[in-house]
């Protein structure tokens, strides 16, 4: 897919800072997605990564949204080809990853990050280990087992990201196990399971759900786990 394309429908999730976030080294995100979303096509083919075939939609519903998150969670922060000054090295693990979406996304936004894949089927876990391979991602770790695995192995992560995912509120207690004290924990969900998350994890500060751009009812919610 053209890159040009890409940016055109990525502008209403980055807002008035569009031009300022893909110029320069944003050339390289641009490209990194048109080479993932090929990648995504054919693998998909195979087995079941996601249910939206159109690159387009792709792009939108996936890119999209996973960027504008990550331009929440990492403000100020640009995509570059390199780490730079002012970046922010977070420990990141994304719960259930799929197909790769928030995770890979918020790495190719924020290459600092030090991230964590967690994927429970083989199949996935396989394809996310070659779209690291294929665009040379650095720090990145595909843990082919379940969630609660890690908690168990008392791994703790800076931000915990959530999309799509079966059994949702037990997702979230697992979820909020992984964090440190005063972690984040970054939720892309439907504003109708709003209510379940804060009430599931009463001990978090919960800020303002921020709506996704061109969703009617997609929300980013994100919570701070209690500092003690």
């Amino acid at each position: 897919m053209h890159t040009a394309r890409i940016a055109e429908l990525l502008e209403p999730f980055l807002g008035e800072t569009h031009d300022q976030r893909l110029t320069a080294n944003g050339t390289l995100l641009l490209e990194h997605i048109s080479t993932y979303i090929d990648m995504l096509l054919r693998w998909n083919a195979r087995i079941n990564l996601t249910a939206i075939r159109d690159p387009e939609e792709i792009v939108t519903r996936h890119f999209g949204e996973s960027l504008f998150a990550a331009g929440v969670l990492f403000p100020g922060i640009y995509p570059v080809s390199s780490v730079g000054k002012g970046f922010d090295s977070a420990v990141v693990a994304d719960v259930g990853s799929g197909a790769g979406f928030p995770g890979i996304p918020f790495k190719l936004w924020n290459p600092s990050i030090n991230l964590t894949l967690i994927e429970a089927n083989h199949k996935k876990a396989t394809f996310l280990r070659e779209v690291a391979r294929c665009l040379t991602l650095t720090d990145i770790d595909v843990f082919n087992g379940r969630a609660e695995d890690l908690s168990r192995a008392h791994a703790r992560f800076d931000v915990v990201t959530l999309r799509a995912v079966e059994h949702f509120e037990d997702a979230l207690q697992i979820s909020a196990a992984l964090l440190i004290p005063g972690g984040r924990l970054a939720l892309l969900i439907g504003s109708s399971q709003q209510s379940a998350a804060t009430h599931t994890l009463p001990s978090f500060s919960w800020n303002p759900p921020r709506p996704i751009p061109l969703s009617q009812s997609r929300i980013l919610l994100v919570g701070t786990s209690p500092e003690h």
